[in-house]
C-alpha cells in the first residue's frame, strides 16, 4: 500500500467500500451507488472525497471522454492491516499481542474460524520450516468484533 494510503476518514473509507464493490466508476455512477446505500452525497461531496483519495494514491482516476472514471489502488487488507498497524501504535506502543488478545477475547468465532487461528498459529511456531505455500488468509477479526 501506498505511504500516502492512511489516515481515511469514515467517509472517504464509504467511498473506498462502494468502489470496491462497483470496481471502476464515475462520479455519478459512485453518486448513485452511495446513494442507494443511504448517502444522499451531492456530487461535489463525492468528487472532493474521490480527490483527496486520489492524493492520497487510494485511487487512480483515468479521462474517459468528458468524465473521469476512478479505481481503487489498495486492497482492503492492505487497508486493514495499515489501520490495525497505526491503532497498534497508537494505543499500545507498536506491540501488536494487546491488540490481538483484546480482538479474541471479545470476539465469539465459530469452528472454521477457530481453526483458522490456530492453523495461523502452527504457521508461526515453525518458522525454521519453509514458508507455507498458502496464500495469506483475510482475517475477519477486526470486522467481527466491530459489530
Amino acid at each position: 500500500m501506498s505511504p500516502l494510503c492512511r489516515s481515511i476518514s469514515d467517509t472517504e473509507l464509504a467511498v473506498l467500500k462502494a468502489l470496491w464493490e462497483v470496481g471502476e466508476a464515475t462520479v455519478r455512477d459512485l453518486q448513485e451507488h452511495l446513494s442507494v446505500a443511504g448517502f444522499n452525497w451531492a456530487y461535489t461531496t463525492v468528487q472532493t472525497l474521490l480527490n483527496r483519495l486520489e492524493q492520497k494514491e487510494c485511487v487512480a482516476s483515468t479521462k474517459h471522454g468528458r468524465a473521469f472514471r476512478f479505481c481503487v489502488t489498495t486492497t482492503r487488507d492492505d487497508l486493514l492491516h495499515r489501520e490495525l498497524g497505526d491503532l497498534a501504535e497508537r494505543v499500545c506502543g507498536g506491540a501488536a499481542l494487546p491488540l490481538v488478545m483484546s480482538l479474541v477475547e471479545h470476539t465469539r468465532f465459530s469452528k472454521v474460524e477457530i481453526k483458522r487461528l490456530r492453523d495461523l498459529l502452527d504457521d508461526l511456531e515453525q518458522p525454521s520450516k519453509k514458508k507455507s505455500k498458502r496464500k495469506p488468509r483475510t482475517h475477519s477479526l477486526a470486522r467481527r468484533s466491530a459489530r
